[in-house]
């Protein structure tokens, strides 16, 4: 289920929202506390955004750019000042999509939906794979963990990936190589083992001990 991030003070609104993205399938979070945008957002790891403009202590292009800085997840800016400078302004902070207030609720579902489909595509990716309590975004290429936003670069991510879509099965040396040769790089043997290394580094400073599991002469699993 596609979790979405409702940033809005008007809690009429939010809930009417967050019961409208039920019966679309959708899991809905409400944020309260909005000096705890970016705490909220890291714990729920969205897979899209609606963000209002007008908000207490920050506004919403304060947040948008905050979450910019940590993820490329879709953001939608919802709002009732939607003359043309709001808008060029929604853009230009990172958002995908301005929708003006007052909005009919299907209209806006069908929007989210719209942006889901373009960013994670339904049919062939799943939105993120999970370990424990290990988030792997598919759309941003982030790994989530314990309220930590945990860059990869792009053989980690393919490794990782490769890993939680075979969980529980050992994934072989010569299966993550093909998945590395998808990259413009050069994969030996070794570099392998320098990117599963350096992979396991990073995890562990996380907090997330023997993650990744040698089967010696066969290839890895995840713990």
């Amino acid at each position: 289920m596609y979790r979405i991030l409702i940033v809005e003070d008007d809690p009429g609104i939010s809930a009417a929202i967050a019961e409208q993205a039920k019966t679309w399938a959708l899991d809905a979070l409400c944020v309260r506390d909005f000096r705890e945008v970016m705490a909220c957002f890291e714990q729920y790891s969205p897979h899209l955004v609606l963000m209002d403009i007008a908000l207490p202590f920050f506004n919403g292009f304060y947040w948008c750019s905050e979450i910019r800085k940590v993820s490329k997840v879709p953001i939608i800016f919802i709002s009732s000042a939607s003359d043309n400078m709001n808008i060029v302004m929604a853009v230009n902070m990172g958002g995908d999509d301005f929708i003006a207030k007052p909005f009919d609720k299907n209209v806006l579902m069908a929007k989210i939906q719209a942006v889901l489909r373009r960013t994670y595509d339904f049919a062939l990716i799943p939105p993120a794979l999970e370990h424990r309590g290990a988030v792997l975004n598919t759309g941003d290429n982030t790994l989530v963990y314990d309220k930590q936003v945990i860059d990869l670069t792009k053989n980690e991510y393919r490794i990782l990936f490769a890993l939680m879509e075979s969980k529980g099965k050992i994934v072989s040396r010569e299966k993550l190589m093909e998945r590395l040769w998808e990259t413009d790089n050069f994969v030996d043997d070794n570099t392998l083992t320098v990117n599963v290394n350096r992979l396991r580094k990073k995890l562990d400073s996380a907090g997330l001990d023997h993650f990744i599991t040698t089967k010696f002469g066969v290839g890895y699993i995840l713990s």
